[in-house]
């Protein structure tokens, strides 16, 4: 039995004007060119093709049917645990960052490999600096406290030719250190970028989760499962988001003559 649906705009006008997933995903195309995904598409109660959001193979799968659609990375894969983070959000913080680029630069959007941005905690996925490139041709630096994520990323670079030379990977060391021990001497960026940790706990964590996923499903769940994964330190630090941020500011001064913008 099918449930009668809500009205969904032609468009998605929340995300930037320049992002490529403005439009309801089309899981005909998304599955053709990544049959990995097939398995994971079927119709929901309102009849159309979707996935389940609360597996997170599915949202894996999506994603990377996402990035190779649009961003030109044939094969990518994360470990089992790691954060896989929604696609559409973090192209929208590379279109801003474009334009905040654009701004002072005569309204016009620097592109090419000399623009150079510094992606703080890369991650196993280098979404980031996979968009970026793929938008703007923007080379990154990606740095990391997770040997193991680094190392993912190294893979998806050597299996994708083109990512050779536009993503360098640095580990941090220090986990109290942000910018030092990464930034080089007489070393510049364009910008930086990071999607820091947003809880300050697990526990806070998993309130969070069972709020998104209880939202998803519109009925109460009580078994958070974090559909889109993550490791403790990319989902909580100690203060939580406002505390990183902070830290963030702090340590920037001592970098400001280095690096022209900062974004997280």
């Amino acid at each position: 039995m099918l449930h009668k649906k809500k009205e969904h705009p032609a468009e998605k006008l929340q995300l930037h004007p320049r992002n490529q997933h403005r439009a309801r995903y089309d899981f005909d195309i998304l599955t053709r060119n990544c049959p990995d995904l097939k398995p994971f598409v079927s119709k929901n109660r309102f009849g159309d093709l979707s996935i389940d959001f609360f597996n997170p193979e599915a949202v894996k799968m999506l994603n990377k049917a996402l990035i190779q659609q649009y961003y030109h990375v044939k094969k990518w894969d994360i470990p089992d645990g790691y954060l896989c983070p929604p696609i559409p959000g973090r192209a929208d913080y590379i279109h801003y960052m474009a334009d905040v680029l654009g701004s002072v630069n005569n309204n016009k959007i620097p592109t090419g490999s000399k623009i150079k941005g510094l992606d703080i905690g890369i991650g196993a996925n280098a979404v980031f600096p996979i968009i970026g490139n793929a938008e703007y041709g923007w080379s990154f630096v990606g740095s990391d406290i997770d040997q193991f994520a680094i190392d993912n990323v190294k893979n998806i670079i050597k299996e994708n030719a083109h990512l050779g030379g536009k993503i360098e990977l640095r580990l941090q060391t220090n986990q109290t250190d942000i910018f030092k021990h990464i930034i080089q001497q007489d070393e510049c960026f364009d910008f930086t970028i990071c999607n820091p940790p947003f809880h300050s706990s697990q526990a806070d964590a998993n309130a969070g989760t069972q709020r998104k996923l209880t939202n998803l499903k519109q009925q109460k769940t009580t078994k958070p499962v974090l559909n889109f994964g993550g490791k403790h330190h990319e989902l909580w630090c100690p203060g939580g988001e406002l505390e990183f941020v902070q830290t963030m500011i702090h340590q920037s001064k001592l970098f400001k003559s280095s690096v022209f913008g900062f974004l997280r």
